[in-house]
């Protein structure tokens, strides 16, 4: 006995792209149920006719005119006539995992030596012309999963995406070495490069992700460039450091040279003498030290500048004793005067000199 669907709607799953009704025999009274984000595409005699979007439809002559231009249906009561009707879902199929099943080979664009990768990741699918899917993947199949639509495109995406990823690699502008910090990039130019064969199928290729790169680890050619790249960073990176350090340590130093010369200038301020007269002070006590020597060119010293010291003994004698602070006046006098008599022993004075000059010790006192 003939019995009709009453009732027509999809019963798959999420994860399906295509589903048929099982049953093939229904009336013009039957409700036909499509939900959001689907399509119902009705065969008969092997041609896709009418096509429905979400919405709940009663079958009559005049809702499926190219049905009954097929089949004749005729008009009015409860009518049974047999059909296909199949589902499709349009949602975004998401996390379809893709990698390529042999290595890519090409010649790597920095450092131009042959290399061969592998890449795998996910992408994500959409029906967009529901007709086109039937057609040319499922045929009279019952429904389409991920899995076998994966399946039936891997010969087709193994044929176009190994050539669209040896031309990019091989143009990109970064190196194999620097492939992890572009694969943004990387995805973005190999999803444009697939979008028309997908197209071609009626299916949108929402997104295409690259998320991971198989390299040659242990190659020996490899191994070589990556060493060399390395290096190219690695010591351009220490050079640098080490001139950033330089010159911390250079201006650390001048720094301290400043800090100690500003210390010896308040010190000689306080202590009421110049720089000058230091000098002076320091080339009478060398002469002292050296007073077993007979001659000056023994000592380095000319006779020039041994008057000179002289001059500058004279001149600071009296300064200092004035200025100087919590010294015995006396004890200070008689310093000076050794020093004298010392360099007229050893000939840095003449007598006269020495005379004008304890002159002068005297009247500072």
């Amino acid at each position: 006995m003939f019995k009709a669907a009453d009732v027509i709607k999809y019963e798959g799953d999420n994860s399906t792209f295509v589903w048929k009704h099982d049953c093939e025999d229904f009336n013009t009274t039957s409700q036909l149920i499509v939900h959001e984000s689907q399509e119902a595409v009705f065969f008969a005699n092997g041609q896709a006719l009418d096509l429905f979007e979400a919405g709940r439809y009663t079958l009559t002559t005049q809702n499926i005119p190219l049905l009954r231009n097929v089949i004749n249906i005729p008009t009015g009561g409860k009518t049974p006539f047999h059909c296909e009707v199949y589902f499709i879902n349009k949602t975004h199929q998401m996390a379809i995992k893709w990698g390529t099943d042999s290595q890519v080979q090409y010649m790597e664009p920095k450092y131009h030596f042959p290399l061969q990768i592998g890449l795998s990741g996910e992408m994500i699918l959409s029906v967009d012309d529901s007709r086109k899917l039937l057609v040319y993947i499922v045929g009279t199949e019952q429904k389409l999963t991920q899995a076998a639509l994966v399946q039936k495109f891997r010969a087709l995406l193994m044929s176009k995406i190994k050539p669209y990823i040896g031309k990019t690699m091989q143009e990109a502008p970064y190196s194999i070495f620097e492939t992890d910090s572009h694969m943004d990039e990387l995805s973005a130019d190999l999803h444009k490069m697939l979008i028309p064969d997908f197209k071609t199928y009626g299916l949108v290729l929402e997104n295409f992700f690259v998320t991971n790169i198989a390299k040659p680890d242990g190659e020996p050619a490899y191994e070589k460039y990556k060493d060399l790249h390395i290096r190219r960073y690695s010591d351009v990176a220490e050079a640098k450091l080490k001139q950033q350090v330089s010159v911390i340590d250079e201006e650390t130093e001048k720094k301290r040279r400043i800090i100690e010369a500003e210390g010896i200038a308040e010190k000689r301020k306080i202590e009421g003498y110049t720089y000058a007269q230091e000098r002076g002070f320091d080339v009478a006590e060398k002469v002292a030290e050296n007073e077993g020597v007979g001659n000056f060119s023994s000592l380095g010293i000319g006779l020039g500048m041994m008057g000179g010291v002289a001059g500058t003994v004279g001149g600071m004698t009296g300064e200092a004793i004035k200025n100087a602070e919590g010294h015995d006046s006396m004890d200070i006098f008689k310093q000076r005067l050794e020093k004298l008599m010392l360099m007229k022993e050893m000939g840095a004075l003449s007598e006269e000199e020495f005379n004008e000059q304890k002159k002068k010790l005297l009247e500072s006192i």
